[in-house]
């Protein structure tokens, strides 16, 4: 994966198109779905070619489709058809989805024989670029799927987290946050993916860089059902007990009694986005923040509007 200048310059410091379009004949409009976000260039021209000789395009970032939905969407177009067409790119004799593999697929399921189409010349980037931007802009990607977009995209075509950001327009925080998610355990991965395990409980656990201990975490999680505050807290337990002479006791149990201190530190976390230690005693104390690697720290670096030459 490629990285920024400035993360290279950080670990020496501290030692560590939208593609032109395809004309096609003129056919008669297809007729109305759900809404979709609106993906048709002007001048483009719509298409009806067989479902068969479609084909899913294996840089789609979504990997879950949900049975019932695709149920539900193939009574929407039964009952209305097809308002959003397909985007597809030529591929031998046939075609590759580029858009609207859940249109496809429940196309499908009622047995339809034509789809209506926009077909497009696009690199196997414009082809990702524009499959992910259809899924962020439709919150369709849950929230491993769209590290694994992101991620596939900087490491086939060598991007720069920053790189990559602009390209779906996000911005590198929001990029560097889902990235660290595709560092926990497969086991746990799946937990995010199907929503048993939130985001927020899964960032605390990134602290934890044993995969055994986060396993661990996770399992105590969702047995005992810990709030992501009381998650800190079972993470900062497991960090002292192979860490001698760690604290006695965890932050948050320190912050316990005074509610105000407990708020502060929920909402640095919230605002930085990671592991946060806040100590206070009559006016003087100590803030902690961690971070995960070089690229984490320009994250936070560029939160707090911290510039390094």
């Amino acid at each position: 994966m490629a990285k920024t200048a400035l993360g290279r310059g950080l670990g020496a410091l501290l030692g560590g198109s939208s593609p032109a379009a395809k004309p096609a004949p003129t056919s008669p409009p297809p007729v109305n779905t759900a809404p979709e976000t609106p993906v048709v260039d002007a001048g483009e021209r719509v298409e009806r070619i067989p479902v068969s000789r479609l084909h899913p395009c294996p840089f789609q970032p979504r990997k879950d489709f949900s049975n019932e939905a695709l149920r539900e969407l193939a009574e929407s177009i039964k009952e209305q058809g097809i308002i959003q067409p397909l985007i597809v790119r030529t591929l031998g004799d046939g075609y590759e989805l580029i858009a609207g593999e859940r249109r496809w697929r429940a196309a499908q399921l009622l047995g339809l024989a034509e789809v209506p189409v926009i077909v497009r010349e696009a690199n196997d980037r414009a082809v990702l670029e524009l499959a992910l931007i259809e899924n962020l802009q439709r919150e369709n990607l849950n929230p491993i799927e769209e590290a694994q977009g992101y991620a596939q995209l900087i490491e086939h075509f060598q991007l720069t987290q920053e790189d990559a950001a602009a390209k779906v327009g996000r911005s590198r925080a929001v990029v560097a946050n889902a990235l660290r998610l595709l560092k926990l355990a497969p086991e746990i991965q799946a937990y995010v993916r199907d929503g048993r395990l939130s985001v927020g409980h899964a960032k605390v656990i990134l602290g934890l860089n044993r995969m055994d201990e986060q396993k661990l975490a996770v399992e105590r999680v969702l047995k005992t059902s810990l709030s992501v505050r009381q998650t800190e807290d079972l993470v900062a337990q497991l960090q002292h007990r192979r860490t001698p002479g760690g604290p006695a006791k965890s932050v948050m149990a320190s912050l316990g009694t005074d509610s105000h201190l407990a708020a502060l530190k929920q909402r640095l976390h919230e605002h930085l986005g990671t592991k946060i230690d806040l100590r206070y005693r009559q006016g003087k104390g100590t803030l902690q923040i961690h971070f995960y690697s070089d690229d984490d720290l320009e994250r936070v670096l560029d939160i707090l509007g911290v510039k390094l030459d």
